[in-house]
């Protein structure tokens, strides 16, 4: 058994995808778009058609889906964080940097009793981070 986040970026799932092969150096192994719906016709509205149905991204070994979702540009990510391992404390602090581009800190990255750096965020899509190098 085996456990994948999804993420609903509600409409912004291209620039997400884009911000996390940036930050992240995500790869993208599937992206689906809801004009590739073999359904029938009128099945998506055709505002919605160009956006992402799904897709399956890669990042640092881990399966992270993503979707718009409904397109209502209104994502929530309350109550749900990702936590992110870091090789080294200078990988710590560049991913928590990259990350937190155009977001909001919510724990500034330090030192702590478990972890030579650990960092708290949420990115500009409203996803909550943790990154932290274990000690």
């Amino acid at each position: 058994m085996q456990i994948e986040p999804y993420l609903n970026f509600d409409g912004r799932c291209d620039e997400a995808i884009e911000f996390y092969k940036i930050a992240l150096g995500a790869t993208v192994r599937l992206l689906m778009r809801f004009k590739d719906n073999p359904g029938p016709p009128g099945q998506s509205p055709p505002e919605v058609l160009e956006k992402v149905m799904h897709a399956n991204l890669n990042i640092g070994g881990a399966t992270i889906l993503v979707s718009d979702g409904r397109c209502q540009n209104k994502p929530n990510f309350g109550g749900i964080m990702l936590s992110l391992s870091a090789d080294s404390d200078e990988e710590a602090e560049r991913l928590f940097k990259a990350l937190g581009e155009g977001g909001k800190v919510t724990m500034p990255m330090g030192q702590t009793f478990f972890a030579t750096r650990f960092g708290m965020l949420t990115d500009r899509f409203g996803v909550n981070w943790m990154v932290v190098r274990q000690v």
